[in-house]
């Protein structure tokens, strides 16, 4: 409904583009309020916040759609919210091309959530269960195995792709490690998660991106939330808009002396934060606000190019991203992902071939570059039902929520929290599949599952 509502207004941007703004935060409350569908009722709402239908939509929908306000206020002439003259001439072209992207992001939004409302079928019938004594024991057991299996793979240059993947699981085994620990009053493991957790954080301020040092403590709180409401809500909250805040002057530092300086990544993060603390660094955040928070400035550029000067790319685009999957020990003259993804980057002109930039296009930009609004729909539905049906396999195969959602399916599909291009995202989707079932059956074999044989022990959970 707000996708048609800004489509017929789309000879007047300004209210276009705010009808189709504001319709995906409408979309959030009709989905979370359970309007389109009723949410899960098998455990309360707080200790299933993992699920597709609350997490991975509100991080993939909301850095997709709603972060474009300040590219869109940046374009009406303000910079820090203050307006730069009263003669300043609004670039129209801009501002229609802006408008239009936001009606996309709306529809995409809107078909996002249709296939994951679609899919989702809550409770989910168990055909294994959790042979652990314990299960707080079990997820610190998991993290140490996936820390120990991150190290070994580093050594198989071939199979490179299956550190990120136990990267990942050690980081949301260790943060759901610690909060099981003070949860239960547990030192001993407190300290040793604490470790594990500590050494993922300083990892991510050290990356030089903000995602992952705003997750690691979104992660951490979602996790404390059900024991430690009050807490959780009188720190983390504030917490979270504080990291909002800094992140972008430490990043802004970070990389001037570790990436284009000769500062080490331990003495440029150190830079940073002293720049934070003693107020070093006067630059305003307002670039950062609105033209690196979105990608929507990127958007336009595909927008204005296609169809008009490149035609649309059809099954391309899904044939490359098939090809994709394919490791290259198998097929060693592959063409190489990075280079398919960046001809349609400067086919569209948004960086020069002689930039050092890496534009990749979003999911959402790769779906109209396939096939326009028709593509953007199909596609961004296919996305949801895909995330949903993982999700439940996840808790059919590892026997709930715990293990099923909180450690595997949000360990291994962080990928679907921020939409990549469909080459870079189909391979990780499939190899974190695989990542998937390969444990499952590893814990199988070691009797940590165990399949229930009785249909009537086939409990709902």
């Amino acid at each position: 409904m707000p996708w048609i509502i800004a489509s017929l207004l789309a000879d007047h941007p300004v209210s276009s583009y705010l009808i189709a703004w504001l319709g995906s935060f409408f979309i959030f409350y009709a989905s979370l309020k359970g309007w389109v569908r009723p949410l899960p009722d098998d455990v309360p709402v707080e200790q299933q916040l993992l699920r597709p239908i609350f997490l991975t939509q509100v991080i993939f929908a909301a850095y997709m759609c709603c972060t474009s306000i300040f590219y869109f206020i940046d374009i009406l002439g303000y910079i820090d919210f203050k307006k730069v003259s009263n003669f300043y001439l609004v670039d129209q072209k801009r501002l229609l091309l802006t408008a239009q992207c936001q009606r996309y992001y709306c529809l995409g939004h809107a078909a996002f959530t249709s296939g994951i409302l679609i899919i989702m079928q809550y409770p989910i019938r168990r055909k294994y269960t959790c042979n652990a004594r314990k299960l707080s024991v079990l997820v610190f057991n998991i993290t140490l195995a996936s820390f120990a299996a991150s190290l070994g793979f580093r050594f198989f240059p071939a199979l490179a792709q299956f550190v990120h993947h136990f990267d990942s699981l050690t980081f949301i085994a260790a943060t759901l490690s610690l909060a099981m620990s003070i949860t239960e009053r547990n030192i001993i493991r407190i300290m040793a998660s604490m470790l594990m957790y500590g050494f993922n954080l300083y990892g991510a301020l050290l990356s030089g991106f903000k995602e992952p040092v705003i997750l690691s403590v979104l992660i951490l709180g979602i996790f404390l939330y059900p024991s430690y409401r009050r807490t959780v809500a009188l720190i983390f909250i504030p917490t979270m808009v504080a990291l909002f805040l800094v992140l972008p002057t430490y990043n802004r530092v970070f990389r001037q002396h570790a990436w284009f300086g000769t500062q080490s990544t331990a003495q440029a993060s150190k830079m940073a934060l002293n720049s934070i603390l003693h107020h070093a660094d006067q630059e305003s955040n307002w670039p950062f606000f609105a033209y690196r928070l979105s990608e929507i400035d990127m958007f336009t550029k595909y927008l204005d190019s296609t169809p008009s000067t490149v035609d649309f790319y059809g099954t391309q685009l899904l044939t490359q991203a098939l090809t994709a999957i394919i490791p290259r020990a198998l097929w060693p003259s592959k063409p190489i992902t990075e280079d398919q993804v960046m001809e349609r980057v400067y086919a569209a002109g948004v960086v020069s071939k002689n930039s050092t930039v890496s534009a990749k296009p979003a999911f959402i930009v790769d779906s109209y570059l396939s096939g326009g609004v028709p593509g953007i729909f199909i596609f961004l539905l296919g996305y949801g039902a895909i995330c949903q049906f993982i999700a439940n396999r996840a808790e059919k195969l590892f026997g709930g929520y715990l293990l099923g959602t909180s450690v595997f399916f949000t360990g291994l599909f962080q990928v679907f929290w921020r939409g990549q291009s469909f080459e870079f995202l189909l391979n990780a989707i499939i190899w974190s599949y695989v990542t998937m079932y390969l444990i499952f059956k590893f814990l199988l074999h070691i009797n940590i599952l165990k399949r229930i044989e009785n249909p009537a022990d086939q409990r709902i959970v």
